[in-house]
C-alpha cells in the first residue's frame, strides 16, 4: 500500500527511509489506520493511535482485509491522541508518523515531548499538517501569523530536539494557489 501524508497529498518521497523491516516498531496517529496498515505490510510492528473507536475498528477490518491466509496483517490499536503515548516504553520506537492530525493539536510541545521519549536515539518522526498559509487563507484569517506558522511548528521541533531533515511542501491541486500540506521529516537527537 501507498503511504500519503493526508488526503490527496503525494508526499510519499518525503517519507522515504531505510530500515523499515520486521521488528521495526511504527506509531501511526491522525488517519493512523491507513498509515499503520501500510507500515504492518512493509513487515513493521506497526501501532494506530487514534481517538475514534470507529477508526480504529476500520483500522482492524482493513488488516484483516489484506491479510494472506495464514500470515495475520497485525496492527496493534490504542484509543488517544499523539499526547497520550503512555503505552510505550521510552526509546522503544523507530517511527512516528502523523497525517494531519498535529494541524488541530493544542499543546503541540506536549505531543512533540511524547514522540521524543518514545523514539529510539535517531528515530524517525515523519508528519504533515495543514499549509499555515492555506489555513489561513481557507479560514478567512485577518492575516499570516494569527495561527500556527511555519517558524512556529519548525522551533518546537527544535526545542523539542529535534533535527529537520525534510520540509516539503506537495503541489498545489485542484486550482489552488497555495499548497495543501506541509510534510516534515524530522530525526530525534540525544535519548
Amino acid at each position: 500500500p501507498k503511504i500519503s501524508s493526508g488526503p490527496a497529498t503525494p508526499a510519499e518521497r518525503a517519507l522515504r527511509r531505510g530500515g523499515d523491516g520486521p521488528g521495526s516498531g511504527v506509531i501511526g496517529g491522525g488517519a493512523a489506520g491507513a498509515a499503520a496498515v501500510a507500515f504492518a505490510a512493509r513487515g513493521a510492528k506497526a501501532i494506530a493511535v487514534d481517538p475514534s473507536a470507529e477508526a480504529l475498528a476500520a483500522t482492524r477490518a482493513r488488516a484483516a482485509e489484506l491479510s494472506e491466509p495464514g500470515e495475520e496483517l497485525r496492527v496493534e490499536c490504542h484509543p488517544g491522541d499523539l499526547a497520550d503515548l503512555g503505552f510505550a516504553t521510552s526509546g522503544s520506537v523507530d517511527l512516528v508518523f502523523s497525517a494531519v492530525a498535529l494541524g488541530a493539536v493544542d499543546d503541540l510541545a506536549r505531543v512533540l515531548r511524547q514522540v521524543h521519549r518514545v523514539l529510539k536515539p535517531g528515530g524517525l518522526f515523519v508528519f504533515s499538517v495543514p499549509h499555515p498559509l492555506t489555513a489561513m487563507l481557507e479560514a478567512g484569517a485577518g492575516r499570516y501569523g494569527d495561527g500556527r506558522t511555519i517558524s512556529d511548528i519548525f522551533m518546537a521541533l527544535v526545542r523539542t530536539n529535534f533535527q529537520v531533515e525534510v520540509l516539503a511542501e506537495p503541489e498545489a491541486r485542484g486550482g489552488s494557489a497555495t499548497p495543501p500540506m506541509l510534510v516534515l521529516r524530522c530525526r530525534k537527537l540525544g535519548v
